[in-house]
């Protein structure tokens, strides 16, 4: 079996990158997010580069470091309402966009993983997503053609792995990595525990190791979160 376990995130990336390239990334919001692996793409120095994920982070986090940077030319996104450099991009030209409804993203990935070119959804039909978009009929209901999205490189974030790449995903950041993993040609995942083989019960493995080719543990992590609300402690 091939070495899959890194030492860190530039290692795992060693070979990998290239400018101009697409990587599909997973994460929700700041949930499940490939922090290292992001961090390292910085570093880099790789441009122009496509990503698709369901999000572009927040400013100077997530993908959102890469656009500080400009090394993004291009989102395939369904949610971008938290990063003001998203939009100030946006507005100004310097950045292309394809807005994507979150489920058909999902989709589109899971698609490409499975050698699905594309595929047909009711989702967008009649509104601005279905422009340029091939249309049929099936019995009596429009749909749109999708196309399933093949990257160049997946960035995922698990909880546990052990260390043949099967992999565990926590609770909501489970989100896009599982379809964004499958999708790209090489994968690599960052976790916060690596384990010996044999460690994990098979009935619980979300990812199985054939579909990760390079491994980091990325840990620690800090909890971010979006929007920090909180009220004055009520004296008693």
């Amino acid at each position: 079996m091939a070495r899959k376990v890194y030492a860190d995130a530039t290692a795992a990336l060693d070979g990998v990158l290239f400018d101009g390239m697409t990587i599909a990334s997973g994460g929700f919001g700041l949930c499940g997010l490939p922090e290292r692996l992001i961090e390292a793409i910085q570093a880099a120095g790789v441009t122009r580069l496509t990503f698709a994920s369901n999000n572009a982070g927040i400013d100077n986090e997530g993908i959102g470091k890469l656009l500080r940077t400009k090394q993004v030319a291009k989102m395939i996104s369904s949610y971008v309402g938290e990063n003001k450099e998203f939009e100030r991009q946006y507005l100004s030209g310097e950045l292309e966009v394809e807005f994507c409804p979150q489920g058909t993203l999902a989709e589109r990935m899971r698609a490409g993983g499975a050698g699905i070119p594309g595929f047909y959804t009711k989702t967008g039909v009649g509104t601005a997503v279905a422009e340029g978009k091939e249309a049929r009929t099936f019995d009596g209901e429009d749909y749109i053609l999708e196309r399933g999205i093949v990257a160049d490189l997946a960035i995922i974030k698990g909880w546990k792995a052990d260390e043949s790449g099967n992999l565990i995903f926590r609770k909501t950041a489970r989100n896009f990595n599982a379809p964004a993993a499958t999708c790209g040609k090489v994968c690599v995942a960052e976790v916060e525990e690596i384990v010996p083989v044999g460690s994990l019960d098979p009935d619980a493995i979300h990812l199985p190791g054939i579909y990760v080719n390079r491994l980091i543990l990325g840990a620690p992590y800090d909890k971010k979160i979006e929007q920090r609300t909180v009220r004055q402690r009520e004296t008693v």
